[in-house]
């Protein structure tokens, strides 16, 4: 059944996400807090058709790589499990070339390759986020349709350093100062930062390449 793109409410964690989305889309942004996401989730609006969880991913399936797009068809994280729109999500996957499958959601950044293995292992998830587990609850909670598109930014065997993991304000900017003071504490960690970096920008272009997928899969 369509979906006009000014009732989809998206999930993101960033406002580099948001600006890829279609202008007529209702975005909520969590900063990279899942706590504080699902606080602002109780506050959406009324009268919504779906919702969509959009953005980066950490991947966890060694095979893929960066800026590979994943559509989830289950979500699974410590508090839940939750099954995506089948219809609308193969659609999104078949219009945009991803791969389908499950979304592991996580309280926070999973960064060093033995734990992505770990949650790969336990859980099947192809990648990882901090923003589709609440998503896809709330959407539960409002009995509405629930689809998640991800691009990988660092791989399963990549380290996400842990400068990355403060590279947030709650309005979802970049934290430069906040940045700057975990490398000085930590200097050796610049190479892999500035690795996050690039490989980020990989994963927004492809992001940035699915919006008129993300369109008609709303429109069919």
């Amino acid at each position: 059944m369509p979906m006009p793109l000014s009732s989809i409410l998206a999930v993101v964690g960033m406002r580099s996400e948001a600006a890829l989305l279609p202008k007529e889309m209702p975005v909520v942004i969590s900063g990279g807090d899942p706590k504080r996401l699902r606080e602002l989730l109780r506050g959406a609006p009324e009268g919504l058709s779906g919702v969509l969880s959009f953005g980066i991913a950490g991947g966890l399936d060694p095979a893929l790589a960066c800026g590979d797009l994943v559509v989830a068809t289950r979500v699974r994280g410590p508090n839940g499990a939750y099954a995506a729109d089948l219809p609308w999500s193969a659609s999104l996957a078949r219009l945009c070339g991803a791969r389908l499958g499950m979304v592991a959601g996580a309280p926070g950044v999973v960064g060093e390759p033995a734990r992505k293995r770990m949650l790969h292992a336990a859980t099947g998830a192809l990648v990882v986020d901090l923003e589709t587990e609440a998503a896809a609850a709330f959407a539960a909670s409002r009995g509405l349709p629930f689809a998640a598109l991800r691009a990988v930014a660092d791989t399963a065997e990549e380290v996400l350093p842990r400068a990355a993991a403060v590279g947030l304000t709650a309005d979802g900017r970049p934290a430069a100062g906040r940045v700057a003071l975990a490398l000085l504490r930590q200097p050796r960690q610049l190479p892999a930062l500035l690795t996050v970096a690039k490989r980020s920008r990989v994963a927004l272009q492809a992001l940035g390449g699915a919006r008129d997928a993300l369109r008609r899969a709303c429109a069919a």
